[in-house]
């Protein structure tokens, strides 16, 4: 298959912003492969979809050595997308920190899993390099300065371009950007925390720290797993995440004993009133804050990665709408 031709007005379509004080710049709008899309059987989805995205100026994909399932499928299915696109306008990102094969150094944090794992990723992936490289997860086992020193190698190898890290609280985050700032080693470019409504605890714990690291932040799980959509307004779907596993059924009889219904429906009357879907005002909501660099989406569907994308061209959220919200959300 020959490179596809993509839309020339492809830069038109979405905002870029600066990913802290880099030279990085992200769409507002990024394309994340944690689940469906790096699925057995949704090859074809998954290649829609990043068609899509591209034409529509989403250049950022983001991966991890443990998407799929089974873990390392994503890797697998985008790479072979990526034989088709234009590499040097694309910014792909992997991650390694999470359990990924037997034994003491699949996991965790040291330099021997960090670097096996990468190796492995762009072997998938069919890269030479990737433009950022995560750890994924804190590892209270392994001291702060081997993560650090083998992410510094990695990029002095030229496997990767910029670090990242992920699930770092604002205690954790601040004690490696000083540690690195020390040792002189390469900065960690962007931080990939959980944000949504119904989870605010970075704008407390790790918000001002990233800004005065000069880091950006990329917000995963932005539609609070699909609650913060229209599709949990009427109760639990039988065919839902959350339906499909005992834990994930408690985790959503957490999210009804808190009230979470009421909140979500009292949100969806706002979106609403603004022409929104849901989901829509919910990444609109989190574009307000400059310090959060770009959103990261996961979509079933074309059409749910064309409303996402929407969400970042949407008029910005009034003030007495953002006042409205906190209400909703504090209640």
């Amino acid at each position: 298959m020959g490179k596809r031709e993509f839309a020339k007005d492809r830069y038109k379509t979405l905002p870029y912003r600066r990913c802290g004080d880099s030279g990085l710049m992200l769409p507002a709008v990024s394309l994340g492969f944690w689940q469906r899309l790096g699925e057995p059987g949704n090859e074809r989805l998954c290649r829609d979809c990043c068609y899509y995205a591209f034409d529509h100026g989403v250049t950022h994909f983001d991966l991890a050595n443990n998407y799929g399932p089974p873990p390392g499928n994503s890797e697998r299915v985008v790479g072979k997308i990526l034989t088709d696109m234009p590499r040097d306008e694309l910014v792909v990102s992997t991650k390694a920190g999470y359990w990924m094969w037997p034994g003491p150094y699949g996991d965790g944090g040291g330099k021997k899993y960090l670097v096996a794992s990468l190796d492995q990723s762009l072997k998938r992936l069919g890269l030479d390099y990737v433009d950022i490289f995560y750890h994924h997860r804190p590892d209270d086992e392994t001291p702060l300065a081997k993560t650090f020193a083998a992410l510094d190698l990695i990029v002095r190898q030229g496997k990767a371009l910029y670090v990242g890290v992920s699930n770092y609280s604002g205690k954790q985050f601040l004690a490696a950007a000083e540690l690195i700032a020390e040792r002189g080693w390469s900065p960690i470019t962007i931080h990939q925390p959980c944000y949504n409504m119904l989870n605010r605890t970075v704008e407390a714990d790790l918000l001002a720290h990233t800004h005065a690291a000069g880091t950006g932040v990329i917000a995963f799980c932005p539609l609070a797993q699909g609650l913060l959509t229209d599709r949990y307004l009427d109760g639990l779907p039988d065919d839902a995440r959350f339906a499909r596993s005992d834990a994930g059924r408690k985790q959503y009889e957490s999210f009804v004993a808190s009230a979470g219904p009421e909140k979500i429906r009292r949100l969806n009357a706002i979106a609403t009133g603004r022409d929104q879907s849901l989901a829509q005002m919910a990444l609109t909501w989190l574009l307000r804050d400059t310090r959060v660099t770009s959103v990261l989406v996961g979509v079933s569907s074309v059409r749910q990665l064309q409303d996402n994308i929407s969400a970042a061209n949407a008029p910005a959220l009034t003030t007495d709408e953002l006042n409205r919200i906190d209400t909703i959300l504090a209640d």
